[in-house]
């Protein structure tokens, strides 16, 4: 009798536990007069940030301005978001999207897709590399569904998702994908890259973006020198100190603004080992302005100079690595197989560097961006760019210029940026100062 008397009372009591840790999300439109504020409540957990950052950033949401409170018991993160239009959320089926996925997000972990072999590469980037990869999975009747490549201070690193040509189904034969892998890594060696290339097939699930900051992390990337110049990027701006009354280490970063930066810090700094305890983003036309109190996972903060100038460094190499180089050259054609072989052998025969692609087909048409540069970086000659339209077919390749966040400072811009170095710090301390509470009302 008693057994039965405790079984009501342990399913309200599971119940109970699932609410609490279930994040609730409220929406608002009217609070703001340019953004829609998204506020996420939920009990603590050192992952949320990320992955509802994963979340806006995957249905292409522009994040404004963002407050993060995640001391004690509870998380309280606050975003002001638009789309990429710099408009209000209007789409009741986007609303009702954010919704969802937020109150579900420490389950959305993954934009995997199923029923392909995924392939990952890393190794020293040259002109005509891609050009090399795509030919062999061509040659081994690979067809490529979708792929995106980084390229960042000389390296470079792919996810490329493929099936058989013929059967349309994952490659599972061992046999062909160690041909694969060997075929592959004995192109990413080149003459000179002996013990870095390497090539996997991957089982995992992690998100594709996030796993390419891992690669070229785990690559070691931000402490190589460049390569190919990188006349475009804008080079972020990175502080850290330490702030001993309340055992944090503050992290201050000035930059251009763009699509996904708060996703790619954030991401660094949890696969760094670090919690972000609080934060706050501030974007303006002059740039993006961003905080965090941080300390390792281990509840310390930044303890030596060393991990401090290595901190740096490799947030400075996350906000770098996504920066597009060069001319954006966007294809649209019907696919078939060998089209990423050919267009990619066109770029090379034109002396192109890619340095960034995102390779994607869907209902038989092939939809590939690439940014592309000459073979030391530079921007490429107009004579060859209208060699490549007639190679692979005016009618299929738009070329588009980088937005002007992307072009090469001037002097001016150097000299704006030396004088406001030191502001770099202009919140430091902000939010142990003031409650953030009161500072997401004022916004309201």
């Amino acid at each position: 009798m008693m057994q039965m008397d405790r079984k009501p009372f342990l399913e309200e009591y599971e119940k109970l536990i699932v609410r609490m840790n279930t994040p609730r999300v409220m929406i608002d439109n009217a609070g703001c007069a340019d953004a829609t504020r998204i506020m996420i409540d939920s009990a603590r957990n050192d992952g949320i940030l990320l992955e509802a950052v994963q979340v806006l950033t995957d249905l292409n949401l522009s994040i404004k301005k963002g407050y993060v409170s995640s001391d004690g018991r509870w998380n309280m993160d606050v975003f002001h978001v638009t789309n990429l239009d710099g408009s209000k959320l209007a789409d009741d089926s986007i609303i009702n999207c954010i919704e969802q996925s937020l109150g579900t997000v420490h389950r959305t972990t993954s934009n995997s897709i199923d029923g392909m072999t995924t392939l990952e590469l890393t190794g020293t980037d040259r002109v005509g590399l891609l050009s090399e990869i795509f030919a062999v999975l061509s040659e081994l009747n690979c067809d490529v569904v979708e792929s995106k490549v980084w390229t960042h201070n000389g390296r470079i690193a792919s996810i490329i998702h493929l099936k058989d040509c013929d059967s349309g189904c994952p490659i599972q034969d061992f046999k062909t994908i160690e041909k694969i892998e060997a075929r592959l890594k004995n192109v990413l060696k080149g003459d000179n890259d002996i013990r870095s290339a390497k090539t996997s097939v991957s089982l995992a699930v992690t998100h594709t973006e996030r796993r390419l900051h891992q690669m070229m992390f785990a690559d070691r990337d931000y402490d190589r020198t460049p390569i190919i110049k990188t006349r475009g990027r804008y080079a972020p701006l990175v502080s850290v100190q330490n702030c001993a009354e309340k055992e944090y280490s503050v992290v201050n970063i000035q930059c251009k603004d763009r699509p996904k930066l708060l996703f790619d810090v954030v991401c660094t700094l949890t696969d760094m080992q670090y919690v972000v305890f609080h934060a706050t983003i501030i974007t303006r036309e002059d740039g993006a302005y961003l905080e965090f109190f941080i300390r390792h996972i281990d509840g310390s903060p930044i303890s030596s100079e060393a991990e401090k100038q290595r901190v740096i460094m490799c947030l400075k190499a996350a906000i770098e690595r996504r920066a597009p180089e060069g001319m954006r050259l966007e294809l649209y054609k019907p696919d078939k197989p060998g089209l990423l072989a050919q267009v990619t052998r066109t770029f090379r025969e034109n002396t192109m560097n890619v340095t960034q692609a995102e390779i994607s087909t869907k209902m038989g048409m092939a939809l590939n961006i690439f940014y592309v540069t000459d073979a030391i970086g530079n921007p490429v000659d107009s004579k060859l760019v209208d060699s490549v339209m007639q190679g692979i077919g005016s009618s299929y390749l738009r070329v588009k210029e980088l937005p002007s966040m992307y072009h090469q400072k001037t002097d001016s811009d150097e000299r704006n940026a030396g004088g406001i170095g030191g502001a770099v710090l202009f919140s430091l301390g902000s939010l142990l100062r003031r409650n953030l509470l009161g500072l997401i009302k004022s916004y309201s």
